[in-house]
């Protein structure tokens, strides 16, 4: 049976969006499964103590360079958002509420958002601006809407974020393999690893 590695992620997160770019690409070469569990990082960081890097002056100055380093280092495509921090329950919603409509709706999101964030520096505080990013992505952002008040998926984001801390998971994104947890993008080495052994 192929390895699976647990990714934990947040569209508030760049660092969660550097992992989206790298971690297909270390499942291609180790043959592992990624199980996508989209969490909401506001109530993790409540529920731990944590806080956003964005809050501590010094870390979110060393933050900007930082995550320029990795971009560079995965190729991919990064800005840094102007409307940073976003609050992102709604967008957490609709990557629940598009994951439980198939795989190929979810990843079309997941991309959509991702992308918009920390590629396009959309102001994804803007429900306005949500709606066009969706529109461009071939959504209906009325359909996208509805499952904003959707219990179900209230309830499921609530129930994974849940079971992020009380698996220890304080950040992200964060990657559990094995039952073994890894935190941040600088840890994909050691994902690769695990997953390869």
């Amino acid at each position: 049976m192929n390895k699976q590695v647990e990714f934990f992620f947040d569209f508030g997160s760049p660092y969660s969006y550097l992992a989206y770019k790298e971690l297909p690409r270390v499942a291609a070469r180790t043959g592992a499964t990624i199980m996508w569990r989209p969490m909401l990082l506001g109530g993790v960081f409540k529920a731990t103590g944590n806080h956003s890097p964005a809050e501590i002056p010094a870390k979110s100055k060393w933050s900007s360079g930082d995550t320029e380093r990795w971009a560079r280092r995965y190729d991919a495509p990064f800005r840094h958002n102007p409307f940073f921090p976003v609050n992102t329950l709604a967008l957490m919603r609709g990557a629940i509420g598009y994951q439980r409509k198939g795989d190929a709706e979810f990843h079309r999101y997941v991309d959509a958002i991702f992308s918009a964030m920390w590629e396009h520096g959309k102001n994804l505080n803007d429900p306005n601006e949500i709606g066009k990013v969706l529109v461009a992505a071939g959504f209906d952002p009325r359909e996208a809407l509805a499952m904003l008040d959707d219990p179900e998926v209230k309830a499921e984001l609530k129930q994974v974020t849940e079971e992020a801390v009380a698996r220890g998971i304080f950040g992200a994104p964060s990657f559990i393999v094995d039952g073994e947890l890894f935190w941040g993008n600088d840890r994909l080495t050691f994902v690769e690893e695990q997953l390869a052994g």
